[in-house]
């Protein structure tokens, strides 16, 4: 499996690399934003690991060009570590945050979960492949959601969130679970990663996000599916 690697501290960047590549995985880097697109429109990645304040191109900017492209994972590894900082960034579609500095073992830990996550949801099998509620299309064999027929660009999350209300279509989900399933980690009581992912998902698929009729709020704690009319 092949990661791109944007980070511009040289020390921080050899020490990542290695570390990968004693994990078997092949390791393209970049020391700013104009490689990182670059790098990324030639290859094909796995995940990607982006630091936010890198020369040329901001860190946010490139997420932002893997955006209109694809739906790889994007784990932001940055100094940056406020609320704000999260929250915009994985806003932007990031799929998880992890601030410097950080323990090698828990950056490993999560690169394998995003990379497992989306192998697991991209091998669909053969007798369900597509997921449907009224204009909403899920088609799990190209990982592609269209609302009416138009393509809705998706992060990875916001496929997996929506994926999981789509499939369960009777249960409702607390914040706490939603959080242990997609990002398959413990819940520490942070709802940020939650509400951010779930506003900008809703932005994208109803009609009127403030009154949101396919991810519905339920008794303040969780969300489900609505009910199609």
């Amino acid at each position: 499996m092949k990661i791109l690697l944007v980070e511009d501290d040289i020390e921080i960047s050899e020490m990542l690399c290695s570390y990968l590549i004693a994990e078997n995985f092949e390791v393209v880097c970049a020391t700013d934003g104009q490689k990182a697109c670059e790098a990324f429109d030639i290859g094909s990645y796995s995940i990607v690991l982006l630091d936010l304040m890198i020369p040329k191109i901001t860190g946010m900017n490139v997420m932002k060009y893997i955006r209109q492209k694809s739906t790889v994972p994007i784990i932001i590894i940055s100094a940056k570590d406020s609320d704000s900082d999260k929250t915009l960034g994985l806003g932007l579609g990031a799929d998880d945050y992890i601030t410097k500095p950080f323990s090698i073992t828990e950056v490993m830990a999560r690169i394998k979960a995003n990379i497992r996550r989306n192998t697991e949801y991209a091998a669909v099998q053969p007798e369900q492949t597509k997921l449907v509620w009224g204009p909403l299309v899920m088609n799990l064999e190209n990982h592609t959601v269209t609302k009416s027929g138009e393509i809705i660009e998706l992060t990875a999350k916001e496929f997996d969130i929506l994926r999981l209300l789509l499939e369960n279509p009777q249960r409702v989900y607390t914040k706490a679970q939603i959080y242990s399933l997609i990002w398959n980690d413990a819940y520490m009581g942070d709802e940020n990663a939650v509400n951010v992912h779930i506003s900008r998902l809703r932005t994208k698929i109803e009609d009127d996000p403030r009154k949101p009729q396919v991810v519905i709020t339920v008794w303040g704690i969780g969300y489900k599916l609505g009910e199609q009319k």
